[in-house]
């Protein structure tokens, strides 16, 4: 069950069975953080990554945009943050977790099963991109029967999972280590988590076609390398935010793909407003962390909490 469960969390399952056949390509779905609002695109005056101030009156939010993808363990300056936490009320860390209750489980078995394939899903791909596939799962050391699926919105985020596990990437960090350095200090930490039971019954009407975006984008991801998200990384921890956004959202994309997900997105982005809102009621000050997309895109966090009537610095 514990592969079962993890397989809905990363892969956001499908429980309709499909043809494994070819499948004409989808035009790719709309990205709703696509557009950044320039003027909020910074350097950092000091050591580190930027935070972004939003205020109201005797109270403040120092909200940290944090990348999608890091390396694990990845090496940035900690005094601002140190800085900031002392004395903070609370941490508010990424909504972007799921979670699987129990009675959701029983489905999410059934879907895995119901999407599972007698023979690995390279077999029923056109010979062009059945060798693009091939040389991507080579490239991140599995073999065919890994990807024993019928979907390829399954095995394009199996491909994207695989790749981040055999580079070592996470969408985890920072906010994991900022969460121990908070609770270590006594600092009340904020995380919301969704269930992803009412989120099976939009993903299951997934295209075939809408999937093979999907597969499209993590092949290309998988065979190009780290580099890029490196370097965005990088960039990140020297406040240097223009570069830091250059990364790839290769999972985004996928998710994008399916029906529901803007309706989704656009929940986890009012959750985040609303907290940091609460937050701001308080006097004193908190921290916030958001995906640095999400905080800096046209209608994205900071220009909602600006039009709400927060000062932003």
């Amino acid at each position: 069950m514990k592969c079962v469960l993890a397989l809905v969390g990363l892969l956001s399952l499908s429980l309709a069975q499909v043809a494994e056949a070819q499948v004409p390509l989808a035009p790719a779905a709309a990205d709703p953080d696509a557009k950044i609002v320039e003027e909020l695109v910074v350097t950092a005056r000091y050591p580190g990554p930027v935070f972004w101030k939003v205020s109201d009156g005797d109270s403040t939010v120092y909200v940290l945009g944090v990348p999608s993808l890091a390396p694990r363990r990845q090496v940035w300056d900690q005094a601002r943050f140190a800085h900031y936490l002392a004395g903070a009320n609370e941490v508010i860390l990424p909504f972007n977790s799921i979670s699987v209750s129990l009675l959701g489980a029983p489905g999410a078995a059934l879907g895995y099963l119901r999407l599972r394939s007698s023979r690995p899903f390279e077999a029923g791909l056109d010979p062009a991109t059945q060798a693009r596939f091939v040389a991507a799962r080579q490239a991140v050391g599995q073999p065919a029967e890994h990807y024993k699926v019928s979907h390829p919105l399954a095995a394009g985020l199996m491909l994207i999972n695989d790749f981040r596990e055999y580079r070592q990437l996470t969408a985890n960090d920072p906010a994991k280590l900022i969460g121990l350095l908070a609770r270590r200090d006594g600092v009340k930490v904020v995380q919301k988590s969704y269930e992803v039971g009412p989120l099976l019954g939009a993903i299951v009407k997934t295209s075939p076609g809408a999937g093979r975006t999907c597969l499209d984008v993590a092949i290309e991801e998988a065979t190009s390398g780290p580099e890029s998200i490196l370097a965005a990384s990088r960039a990140w921890a020297e406040g240097d935010v223009a570069s830091a956004l250059a990364a790839e959202r290769t999972y985004e994309k996928c998710l994008a793909v399916t029906p529901g997900a803007a309706a989704f997105f656009e929940r986890v982005k009012r959750d985040e407003i609303a907290q940091i809102s609460t937050a701001l009621k308080s006097p004193g000050h908190a921290i916030a962390l958001v995906p640095l997309r999400t905080l800096l895109a046209e209608d994205g966090v900071l220009e909602r909490l600006k039009a709400a009537g927060y000062a932003i610095e």
